[in-house]
């Protein structure tokens, strides 16, 4: 088993406010199990044996027993530098969420008696939003007696702005009623 700065050891980690362990592999003593598959430092198997023999083969070697395969019969563990293991695991994550692109939903907000200059600029935002991977949501809001005109005269100022972005957008989910407004989603080509 290995000792870090300050004389503390791998089993006497942190446990999360809960009680429960960070979703991390078992580790040395962690490990319960009667017999597991072995694979050395060098990623040579070295066969099915006890959990103790295993563990004095870790320590002979200097690093720590680490359970990978908890799910396997019987659980395969492997003798490695937990350390070494968990920092290159954090980078992998930091990586993986470098790339991942986080996609907004942006509302633009239409009233049925929109003048045909407030709705250019409108679509001209709605173009901004979509050239920057974002799904918009079209929203059309009818106040007192407009609701009576909102299969015409809404369906026909949402059917103007899906025209005007037939080029760069896909509608996503079609003109619909929720409550006194009727909302419509657009998403960018890809």
């Amino acid at each position: 088993m290995n000792n870090y700065p300050g004389g503390t050891s791998i089993k006497g980690r942190q446990k999360t406010e809960k009680g429960g362990r960070e979703g991390r592999a078992r580790v040395n003593e962690e490990i319960r199990c009667e017999s597991i598959r072995v694979i050395d430092d060098e990623g040579e198997q070295l066969g099915v044996m006890t959990v103790a023999e295993a563990q004095s083969k870790a320590d002979a070697a200097g690093y720590d027993l680490v359970e990978v395969s908890p799910t396997a019969t019987p659980p395969v563990c492997r003798i490695m530098d937990y350390g070494k293991f968990r920092y290159e695991q954090r980078k992998k994550q930091q990586e993986a969420k470098k790339k991942q692109t986080v996609v907004e939903i942006k509302e633009i907000k239409l009233r049925p008696k929109t003048e045909k200059h407030d709705l250019d600029f409108k679509i001209k935002n709605i173009r901004k939003f979509l050239e920057n991977k974002n799904k918009v949501k079209v929203t059309l809001r009818f106040r007192g007696r407009e609701i009576a005109y909102a299969n015409t005269l809404g369906m026909e100022v949402l059917n103007k702005v899906a025209e005007a972005l037939n080029d760069v957008a896909i509608i996503l989910q079609e003109p619909k009623m929720e409550g006194r407004q009727m909302a419509m989603f657009v998403g960018p080509k890809a």
